[in-house]
């Protein structure tokens, strides 16, 4: 199987926050792989840009060490390194200050699609549009990239929205949420809408109820002051399992562009029923042998924030009346697992009688740590004996699947990233869509807020809160394990 390579015409990225976290570990080795796969074309230019003191060579050798690091070995060659670096440069700017500006308007071309990537914190977003305006720097035809958290709450989403909508179109801004970069998350959408076999059962007289779990074995460590002002609401359901949830429930668009998808998306948020108390499960991750607690992490001993939630999702269309989404995430859990578990309902009439037992079908969407589907049908257990059943996968990794092509299966950051070079907003968020979400979540957090909830507490390495399970268990349910 040959994989297609698109080419684009050169062009100019800036990375501001170019020496950080983000930049090192996902965008350059991103770049750096879809130079390998011819993508980048000749005559492009990467322009790191932060406070730090630093040359072009000592940005060249930032980016050999992160290629060294985070690109797979077979994937690295020296020659191919030095052409890629050769593009490289840096520029000290800071972005609550003027230095630095015009020696950047002098490099970026207007003549080139211009990217500006925001790997920064939000409070910059803002400045940098500034700036970037006022130095006459962005052309037409510049495109910004802003990382999440798109604001803390509806209020302040809305005014990040309206201070960068000073400077840039709506269609000029990628608000990018790595999640739907994935491939597996991408193929949920050919799934459903390029085959017949499932769409027709799509809906609430077939499926029974939608899982989503995302957990994770690390805690929150060196990001406890940050995520103790957010907690898993904020950083995980408000953007990653809502934009799941969209595209699993979202009805077929007319076309496969960027606002036809994401209208349907925005049609999903605006159908989701405020969650009642009883259906969220919160809890905070305990201490255990060396590992500190959620306490010790955040350096707050009086803290309320949840490391884990839980809840049950209803959603009041045509479509999903009566099926219920349950989603789950968590830090310190059993293992590191994204997967999405559509549960179809029983055969209303099953003539095998007792030796059947319970049987339902389901398809299983594997985000991480290896993407793939698979579904879990029933079958006759071999040999004599009479009807005996089990259930059976009809397994679909790519590794296996897509033989030598599953090597060339894109980093979600480098798919999105070329996304945004060809001008392709589909897989990111409208400014409408984010601020859906934030309505729709703020009222729960308040509502906790007022009440004085406690999370519950839960021991690591377990799968959450008992009262996760019950969630579940008292609807005659079960969650998947966390394995």
């Amino acid at each position: 199987m040959v994989t297609r390579v698109i080419p684009v015409d050169p062009f100019d990225l800036v990375i501001f926050g170019g020496t950080g976290d983000l930049a090192r570990r996902k965008i350059i080795p991103g770049l750096y792989r879809r130079f390998v796969a011819g993508q980048i074309p000749v005559g492009t230019r990467i322009i790191g840009a932060a406070r730090g003191a630093l040359t072009d060579a000592d940005y060249r050798d930032l980016a050999r060490k992160s290629i060294g690091e985070f690109v797979q070995e077979k994937s690295r060659s020296q020659e191919k390194i030095e052409s890629f670096v050769a593009a490289l440069h840096f520029l000290k700017i800071d972005a609550m200050a003027e230095n630095g500006w015009d020696d950047l308007a002098k490099m970026v071309r207007k003549d080139v699609v211009q990217v500006f990537y925001f790997s920064v914190g939000p409070r910059l977003f803002g400045p940098l549009a500034k700036r970037l305006n006022d130095h006459n720097i962005s052309a037409d035809n510049a495109r910004i990239v802003v990382e999440k958290p798109f604001g803390h709450d509806l209020a302040s989403a809305q005014a990040l929205n309206q201070e960068l909508a000073e400077y840039f179109d709506e269609s000029q801004i990628y608000r990018i949420d790595h999640y739907l970069g994935k491939e597996t998350v991408q193929n949920l959408m050919a799934v459903r809408f390029a085959n017949i076999l499932f769409e027709p059962l799509w809906n609430s007289q077939y499926v029974d109820h939608i899982q989503i779990t995302v957990s994770e074995t690390v805690g929150v460590g060196g990001r406890g002051a940050y995520y103790d002002k957010s907690g898993a609401m904020r950083d995980m359901v408000q953007n990653h399992l809502m934009q799941l949830v969209c595209l699993i429930a979202m009805e077929p668009p007319a076309q496969f562009d960027p606002d036809s998808v994401r209208d349907e998306k925005l049609k999903v948020i605006r159908a989701l029923d405020t969650v009642s108390p009883n259906d969220i499960v919160r809890g905070q991750y305990r201490a255990q042998g060396d590992n500190p607690s959620y306490i010790e992490d955040s350096e707050n001993p009086e803290s309320k924030t949840e490391s884990f939630l839980a809840m049950k999702l209803k959603i009041s269309n045509w479509r999903w009346n009566g099926t219920p989404f349950y989603l789950r995430t968590g830090k310190r859990l059993r293992a590191r697992k994204s997967e999405i578990a559509v549960v179809f309902k029983d055969p209303p009439h099953m003539i095998f009688g007792d030796n059947a037992k319970h049987r339902c079908n389901q398809l299983l969407i594997h985000l991480q740590p290896n993407e793939g589907m698979d579904m879990r049908v029933t079958i006759k257990e071999p040999g004599p004996g009479g009807m005996r059943l089990m259930d059976v996968p009809l397994d679909m990794s790519f590794a296996e699947a897509l033989g030598e092509a599953a090597d060339n299966i894109t980093d979600a950051y480098e798919r999105l990233v070329m996304d945004v070079i060809r001008g392709d907003q589909t897989l990111f968020m409208r400014g409408d869509e984010v601020e859906a979400a934030w309505a729709w979540t703020d009222p729960m957090i308040e509502a906790w807020k007022a009440r004085g909830d406690l999370p519950k507490p839960y021991d690591p390495g377990s799968s959450g809160p008992e009262d996760a399970l019950m969630l579940m268990h008292k609807e005659g349910r079960r969650w998947r394990e966390i394995t």
